[in-house]
């Protein structure tokens, strides 16, 4: 079950990045060429500041360099409402950096100084202990299972949360290449056998579960412990599904596309602090849908995460895609 907003911040761990984005569609970056930015980013930071923004009680466990784009970070976080006192600002090395640009047919290239910025050189701290020691619950990103030192400090952090009655959980955004890894395989079965919450998208339902059958690998989910998975499906919007109960549904909204980076992280942060304030499942997965949608709309990876009332309001103004059930 996934805990209340009352036990304490839910946290996420992981890198906090400034993005720069081009403005023309292209392929890389081997020309002169506009660009727009910086935005703050980084997917668990774009997560947590969407559960700061709705209401929800949030900190982030970072790293930033001694920099404009650092101190850009920190302001946008604790804006919206997240504790950063346990972001480490490195008076040596630099703010991660991102540079994307969209290719014609909706897919990026990246440029990015990540681990080799202070977020590769994030570290157990006393500061990190104290905001660990609070916490109500963990969201973990997939993608960062690969790096040691960030698992070694998300296991932890569970173990932490988990003994005071915390909930985890778990956007696994799987390859299919990161699965077959044997060390990073053996880490996401250790985090599945902890997770309350599961957020896939489209096949990485079946991924984590190591099953090719949607309802084969739903079943296997439920047997491990996972109590709800909020799968993620597109235009076909997203379903909530929990054991013994039927599937509840939400269509998605029909927006003009203009920066699809965060999309998910906004629907994760959405749905995690709208189930944690107490809301039932339709309503969190409503402002789900809806954050993932509004932050599409604006350019910048954070920039459309949406408070409560800013999320209501643009669930009156646009119209849904009907879909039914793909389950």
């Amino acid at each position: 079950m996934i805990s209340p907003d009352t036990l304490g911040p839910t946290i996420c761990i992981g890198e906090i990045l400034a993005e720069i984005v081009a403005t023309t569609t292209g392929h890389g970056f081997a020309e002169s060429q506009p660009l727009i930015g910086p935005f703050p980013s980084g997917a668990p930071a774009i997560f947590i500041d969407q559960c700061g923004r709705i209401g929800g009680k949030a900190a982030m466990i970072g790293a930033v360099g001694d920099d404009d784009f650092g101190r850009m970070n920190r302001a946008r976080l604790e804006r919206d409402g997240v504790d950063v006192s346990g972001i480490a600002v490195d008076d040596t090395l630099p703010t991660g950096s991102a540079f994307v640009r969209y290719r014609p047919d909706g897919d990026r290239d990246f440029v990015f100084n990540m681990w080799t910025s202070a977020a590769g050189n994030l570290r157990w701290t006393d500061a990190v202990e104290a905001v660990v020691s609070g916490a109500g619950h963990l969201h973990v990103m997939g993608t960062l299972l690969v790096r040691p030192g960030i698992w070694d400090m998300t296991d932890r952090a569970a173990q932490i949360i988990k003994a005071r009655g915390g909930s985890i959980s778990l956007d696994p955004n799987l390859r299919k290449e990161l699965k077959d890894d044997g060390e990073t395989a053996a880490r996401l079965a250790q985090i599945l056998e902890m997770t309350d919450v599961l957020l896939p998208s489209g096949d990485e339902l079946q991924l984590a579960a190591g099953r090719s059958d949607r309802q084969a690998a739903i079943d296997a989910l439920f047997a491990r412990g996972i109590t709800e998975i909020a799968l993620k499906d597109g235009t076909r919007g997203a379903t909530v599904f929990t054991p013994g109960a039927a599937p509840v549904h939400a269509d998605a909204f029909a927006v003009t596309e203009v920066d699809p980076t965060g999309a998910g992280d906004c629907f994760g942060g959405a749905y995690i602090a709208a189930r944690r304030l107490g809301e039932q499942i339709a309503t969190a997965l409503d402002l789900a849908c809806a954050a993932g949608a509004r932050n599409v709309t604006v350019r910048g990876p954070m920039e459309g995460a949406g408070t409560r009332q800013e999320l209501e309001d643009f669930m009156k103004a646009n119209r849904r895609i009907t879909h039914g059930i793909t389950a």
